[in-house]
């Protein structure tokens, strides 16, 4: 006689008379929260939400471009991952807000003399409809390196989308965490064939033979350019906020120096003389603001200002992970968002606004994954607020990156695990306890790395049993040691909702996102 006796999912057979005492079967150590019929029934959820998705065949009255610099689609992964776990949760089933917008495309990076781009073109791309050459901003391919003349940089200006909006009438807005200066915001307002000339003190005497800082006839530097940009800009510029605050004041002013309000040991950069927080002031009328910190910002009222400059440091602005601890206190990116809508909502024509998050890039080249995947994290809020405070019948939401960081996820980390820790992999017995997995030499190692940067440790790799990978300072480990970690050359992604967004589709030369603004807003 054979006789079967079930104990959970294990059989024990019975053989004659002999009893086998009977084996409970182990659970497995890593669990996910779902049932069976929860991946059934989710699959099912996304057919019926798609099923309602919006028209999109129609114009829109405003377009907000959000902009995460460097957020290449391993960042993505690693900060949905980050953001569900510190909402208690495996993290793998998390979205940020703009992942569950119904348009999805991947971007080319590639610009016109790079495979591995830097941020200028690439905003330049974003911002103009043509692919440019490495950091120039706003200007086509035959311009000159570090050309000086006003006239030649003019006669290879390309519009932006910024500019075309303004002339249609509209409102325009630029919110950035890094130096309203950067290579990314400026390519909006700015045409220049260097990205680093970001206050005058920063242009040569001359170049190419041409006279250059101060001379008549030179080019002007960026933040010049955001004061003295043309009637229409300067009417429709109703927001511009973000760091650099150091680019717009000067180093001495009637031979006195010049320091800044929140750092009384720095100085401004400005070689002219000129203070361009103060000429912003006179030159867009009394109902105008500037504010340098967080309490002058939330006290702005909306309703009775026309134009609004924030700059909250002198460089960039601070890390999110760090912000709490500013003295003066700094803005979020979501409370520049909000200030910003805000203020452009007014506006019964529409409005363009951007919205960049500058610090993500700033994170992975310094090789600290944490701070890169806080500033995500910070920026999909950002989306969220857009979300929750647009009509996605009339305002187009177009979320990507500019480029991508050698950024990996990498070993086969179980469910769960977490992102920022050493590599735990599911075990090959049920019931096993979780352990770090080892590489060739027993050593553990992290989930997250980096191809090149600053995390790497001469001598061979260290024994990370007893290190906090989790600690806000560590810097992950990486294969080639660089000063600074690079950009990646890897297509990014492109999320879009509202009216135009069905152009987002497929895979996409990266310029072609301007040609889907333009064409939404009917330009």
């Amino acid at each position: 006689m054979v006789a079967t006796i079930r104990s959970r999912t294990r059989v024990v057979l019975v053989l004659g008379s002999v009893w086998l005492a009977p084996v409970l079967a182990l659970e497995p150590v890593v669990q996910g929260p779902e049932s069976v019929a929860d991946w059934y029934a989710s699959g099912n959820r996304f057919i019926e939400d798609t099923g309602r998705l919006p028209d999109t065949r129609r114009a829109a009255k405003n377009v907000i471009l959000f902009v995460g610099d460097g957020m290449g689609i391993s960042t993505l992964t690693a900060a949905r991952i980050l953001e569900g776990q510190l909402a208690g949760h495996p993290g793998e089933e998390n979205r940020l807000s703009f992942e569950t917008f119904p348009n999805v495309a991947l971007s080319k990076t590639y610009s016109w003399d790079q495979q591995t781009p830097d941020s200028a073109p690439t905003m330049t791309a974003m911002a103009t409809g043509y692919k440019a050459r490495e950091g120039m901003l706003s200007v086509d391919h035959l311009s000159a390196r570090g050309e000086c003349s006003a006239a030649v940089t003019q006669a290879h200006a390309l519009k932006t989308i910024l500019e075309q909006a303004a002339e249609s009438g509209r409102s325009t807005g630029i919110v950035t965490t890094a130096r309203l200066t950067h290579a990314t915001p400026a390519a909006l307002y700015a045409h220049i064939a260097f990205r680093d000339w970001e206050a005058d003190s920063n242009q040569p005497e001359s170049s190419n033979g041409t006279p250059c800082r101060g001379a008549e006839g030179g080019v002007k530097d960026i933040a010049r350019q955001l004061i003295e940009a043309s009637p229409a800009v300067r009417r429709s510029l109703k927001v511009a906020m973000g760091g650099g605050r150091s680019y717009f004041l000067p180093a001495t002013q009637g031979g006195a120096a010049v320091f800044d309000p929140e750092y009384p040991a720095t100085r401004g950069r400005r070689a002219d003389g000129r203070d361009l927080t103060a000429e912003w002031l006179t030159s867009r009328g009394p109902a105008a603001a500037y504010v340098w910190n967080q309490s002058q910002l939330a006290a702005v009222d909306a309703a009775h200002t026309s134009h609004l400059l924030g700059l909250f440091e002198p460089s960039h602005m601070q890390y999110e992970a760090d912000r709490s601890r500013d003295g003066a206190g700094e803005p979020s990116l979501s409370d520049m968002t909000a200030k910003a809508l805000q203020l452009l909502g007014k506006d019964r024509k529409g409005y363009f606004l951007h919205v960049e998050g500058g610090r993500i890039d700033h994170g992975h080249h310094a090789g600290n994954a944490q701070r890169a995947l806080l500033e995500t994290i910070e920026f999909a809020k950002a989306v969220r607020y857009a979300m929750d405070h647009t009509d996605e019948r009339d305002t187009l939401i177009i979320v990507t990156a500019d480029h991508s960081h050698t950024f990996t996820i990498a070993g086969q980390p179980s469910r769960g695990n977490n992102i920022l820790g050493l590599v735990r992999e599911v075990p090959a017995t049920d019931g096993a306890a979780l352990a770090p997995a080892q590489d060739a030499n027993g050593l553990p190692y992290t989930t997250l790395g980096y191809a090149n940067g600053p995390g790497y440790r001469a001598g061979g790799r260290p024994d990370l049993t007893r290190v906090d990978t989790t600690g806000l300072d560590f810097l992950q480990e990486a294969t080639v040691p660089l000063g600074t970690e690079t950009h990646a050359g890897e297509d990014v992604a492109i999320y879009a909702r509202g009216p135009g967004s069905h152009r987002v589709h497929g895979s996409m030369e990266q310029n072609w996102i301007f040609h889907v603004m333009r064409r939404a807003l009917g330009l």
